[in-house]
Parts: C-alpha cells; structure tokens; sequence
C-alpha cells in the first residue's frame, strides 16, 4: 500500500473536510427532534391501539390517512433538505417580477451551483449583458433578500453564444470562426 506525499505548501496529515455552518447545524438538528417526536408520537399511538384491539378505521385523523399534495411536498422538501434549491426555482419561475419584464426578455437565469451559491445568467446580447453586470450588486441584493441572507453570493453573466462556423473554405485551423469575438 503506497501513501502519497502532499504536495509543496500543504500540510501533512488528513485533509479536514469544512465544517457546517450554523444554519446546516440548527437544520441537522431541527430534523433529528422532529424524527424523535415522531417516534415518541408513533410508539404512544400504537401502545393505545394495542390496548383497543388493533388498528381499527374511524372518523379521526390517524396516520394511515392520505395527505394533501402540497403538505406531502413540503414535507419532502424539508426532510430531504432541498429548500434553497426549491427557493432559487422559484425566483426562476418568477424571474420577470424580480428583474422587470424589459430585463427578462433579454436575460434568462440558466443555473445555479448550490456548493458556490452562483446563479448564472445567459443575455441574448452584450449590450444587455453589460447592462446585468452592473445591476448585478442590486440584483444579488434583492434576491438574497427573497430567499434568505447568502443565497446567491455572486451573479454570472454570460453574452450571446454566436452560430458555429465549423465548415467552409475560409477556415483557420484551431479557430473557431467568427463566433470567437461574440460575447
């Protein structure tokens, strides 16, 4: 078994993986008591129906009821931990009140990276592009202020993409055609 040497400037030993923040923490946390509390709530609640014979159907609520769509959703999303994703497709969906109808026309959201908390932004010219980059700390504002403090830390803003021009008698090798000053 051969161990591999760090390389120049890193330090010797295990590399530390980054702790969790204290919103990953409370949510850890938050997640782990309401797991607890159910399970209390299910061992009471098969204690008594043991007492009364089995299982038996009635007119109250018990938990072999079905739920409604939007409460099974959300309980999904919260126990899976998929709430900043399900935030950001939101504004995605709701891209042309946040920016303005003008702006949405010609700037579409594409993704986000959730590890570097960037939304990426395609304009369909540069002039338009130019003009998202220097709304973009205002941009970053509000939407951090629709889904919570940090979010979106950065906006990427990218121009037009040009035709391919892959074919032709004109064409350097390596280059990539006219499309090389788009953007």
């Amino acid at each position: 078994m051969s161990q591999e040497k760090p390389a120049k400037g890193e330090p010797e030993g295990p590399r530390k993986t980054p702790e969790p923040s204290g919103v990953d923490l409370a949510r850890v946390a938050l997640r782990a008591a309401k797991e607890q509390a159910r399970a209390r709530g299910d061992a009471a609640q098969q204690k008594k129906q043991a007492r009364r014979g089995g299982l038996r159907s009635g007119a109250r609520a018990d938990g072999r009821d079905p739920l409604p769509l939007g409460s099974a959703i959300n309980r999904l999303i919260t126990e899976r931990g998929w709430e900043t994703p399900a935030a950001v497709g939101g504004v995605m969906g709701r891209w042309p009140q946040i920016v303005g109808d003008d702006l949405a026309k010609h700037c579409v959201p594409q993704k986000y990276d959730e590890d570097e908390r960037v939304l990426t932004v395609q304009c369909d010219s540069t002039a338009w592009a130019t003009q998202l980059r220097l709304m973009a700390p205002q941009l970053v504002a509000r939407l951090n202020e629709d889904l919570g403090h940090g979010t979106v830390r950065l906006l990427k803003v990218l121009g037009p993409g040009g035709p391919a021009h892959r074919f032709g008698p004109l064409r350097a090798p390596g280059s990539t055609g006219p499309g090389d000053t788009y953007g």
